[in-house]
C-alpha cells in the first residue's frame, strides 16, 4: 500500500507571453474562467483529491496569487455590511487554512523540471502531486482524485495522459507503452517534445503528475534537455526501472488554456456548464452565428 499523498506542487513563475498585454501585470494564472480565476480551479482539484498542503513555485510579479489565497479585511467588511452573505461565503471558502499554504521562488526560467526542484525542502521525503494550472480539466470526478485513487493501488510515478493527434506530439512528452490496463497504462519510456515521426506512441502527458520523492535526486544530476531546460519528463525517464511508472487516461475533457483559443473554449465550456448561465450563454452563441452567417 502507498503513503498517503498530502502535498501539492503548483509551478506558477511562467511568463505568460502568450497572453500580453493581459499578463504585463497579472499573472497568467489569476486569468479568470467564467468566475474563477485558472489557479483556483488547480487548488480545488488538488482539495478534491485530499491535498492538505498546497506549495506554490513563484517568481517576480506573482504577488496576486499569494493575496489571492490571503484573507482581506476590506472586502469582508465591505460584503458583510452590504449585506451579500454569498459573496463573503465564496471569498472565504477557497482559502486553505493557515499554515497550508507555503511560497518559494523559482528564481531563474528554467523549465518545469527545476521549478519542481524548487519544491524540494518544502515537500521532503514523501509523494506529492504537481498541477499546472494552463491545464483546466473539466470531468465528473477532478482528474487529480482518479490519479490518487489509482496511485493507492499502484504507487510509483504517474502523469495523467491523453491520446493527441500524431501532428501536434511534438508539444508533449509521450509515453512508450509497455501495457494497458483499463484507464492505466504502464511505461517503459517517454520522450520529450519528439518529431512525429520518432514518437513512440501518441499518447501524451499533460499537466497533472504524482511524484516518487526520489525525481529530487534525479532532477539535481539530470543535464538539461529540450530548449537547455531541465525536463520532468527526462526525470521520469530516468527512473524508469527502478521506479514503476505509469501513464493514466484520464476522464474528462482538457482545455489548453496556455493559448488563448483553449481559454475561450474552457470559459465557453464551463459557462454552458453552469444552470445559472446556459441558457444566455447558448442565446449569445445562437446570436453570433446568426450575425456571422448574415456577413
Amino acid at each position: 500500500m502507498s503513503k498517503r499523498i498530502k502535498k501539492a506542487v503548483f509551478p506558477v513563475a511562467g511568463m505568460g507571453t502568450r497572453f500580453l498585454p493581459a499578463t504585463k501585470a497579472m499573472p497568467k494564472e489569476m486569468l479568470p474562467v467564467v468566475d474563477k480565476p485558472l489557479i483556483q480551479y488547480a487548488v480545488e482539484e488538488a482539495i478534491a483529491a485530499g491535498i492538505e498542503e498546497f506549495i506554490f513555485v513563484t517568481g517576480r510579479g506573482k504577488t496576486a496569487i499569494e493575496d489571492h489565497f490571503d484573507r482581506s479585511a476590506e472586502l469582508e467588511a465591505i460584503l458583510k455590511e452590504r449585506g451579500k452573505e454569498d459573496a463573503l461565503s465564496k471569498a472565504l471558502e477557497m482559502i486553505p487554512e493557515n499554515g497550508r499554504v507555503t511560497y518559494t521562488r523559482q528564481g531563474n526560467p528554467l523549465g518545469l523540471g527545476h521549478a519542481v526542484l524548487c519544491a524540494k525542502s518544502l515537500v521532503g521525503d514523501e509523494p506529492f502531486v504537481v498541477l499546472l494550472a494552463d491545464d483546466l480539466i473539466q470531468s465528473k470526478v477532478p482528474c487529480m482524485k482518479q490519479m490518487v485513487d489509482s496511485y493507492g493501488r499502484t504507487g510509483g510515478n504517474m502523469v495523467a495522459v491523453m491520446d493527441v493527434p500524431r501532428e501536434e506530439v511534438h508539444r508533449y512528452g509521450v509515453l512508450e507503452i509497455e501495457g494497458t490496463n483499463g484507464r492505466l497504462v504502464s511505461a517503459c519510456g517517454m520522450v520529450e517534445k519528439p518529431k512525429p515521426e520518432e514518437a513512440p506512441s501518441t499518447l501524451s502527458a499533460i499537466g497533472r503528475y504524482i511524484l516518487d520523492p526520489g525525481i529530487f535526486d534525479v532532477l539535481e544530476n539530470i543535464p538539461r534537455g529540450a530548449g537547455n531546460e531541465i525536463q520532468l519528463t527526462d526525470a521520469l525517464a530516468a527512473m524508469i526501472g527502478h521506479v514503476p511508472f505509469y501513464g493514466y487516461n484520464f476522464e474528462g475533457r482538457r482545455f489548453d488554456c496556455g493559448n488563448k483559443i483553449g481559454f475561450l473554449k474552457a470559459t465557453m465550456s464551463f459557462a454552458l456548464a453552469r444552470e445559472d448561465m446556459r441558457d444566455d450563454v447558448r442565446q449569445l452563441i445562437h446570436e453570433f452565428a446568426d450575425g456571422e452567417a448574415a456577413q
